[in-house]
C-alpha cells in the first residue's frame, strides 16, 4: 500500500511537484470541507478510470484514509500503480496542516 503523510503532501504542494489530487468522498462531504482536487466519488471510480492520470503521481483522499486505501489497493489490481493514499485523509490534513477546515 502506497501512502503519503499530510506533511509530505504539503511539501509536494509547496514545491510545485506535479500531481493529481482526487477526492473520493461523497458530495455532501466535499461541500462541508475540501482541499481542492477533482471529485470522483468512490462508487464512480471504476466507471471514471479514464480521468485518472497515468503519467504523474495521483493522490487519493477521503475522510480518514480508509476508503482511499481501499481504492488504491483496488486500482493496483487493475494495473494502475501511480496512485497513493493520503494517510489519515482530510481529517489528518486538518490536524497537521489546516486546522481551519470544518470537521464532520
Amino acid at each position: 500500500m502506497k501512502s503519503i503523510s499530510p506533511h509530505e503532501f504539503a511539501e509536494w504542494k509547496k514545491s510545485g511537484k506535479e500531481h493529481q489530487l482526487i477526492d473520493i468522498r461523497e458530495l455532501y462531504e466535499v461541500e462541508t470541507c475540501s482541499i481542492g482536487g477533482e471529485h470522483i466519488p468512490m462508487g464512480e471510480i471504476v466507471e471514471r478510470l479514464n480521468e485518472i492520470k497515468r503519467d504523474i503521481p495521483v493522490v487519493i483522499h477521503c475522510k480518514s484514509g480508509r476508503r482511499s486505501e481501499a481504492v488504491v489497493a483496488h486500482l493496483g489490481t487493475l494495473g494502475i500503480d501511480n496512485v497513493i493514499s493520503l494517510s489519515q485523509g482530510i481529517l489528518g490534513w486538518a490536524d497537521a496542516i489546516d486546522p481551519s477546515l470544518e470537521r464532520y
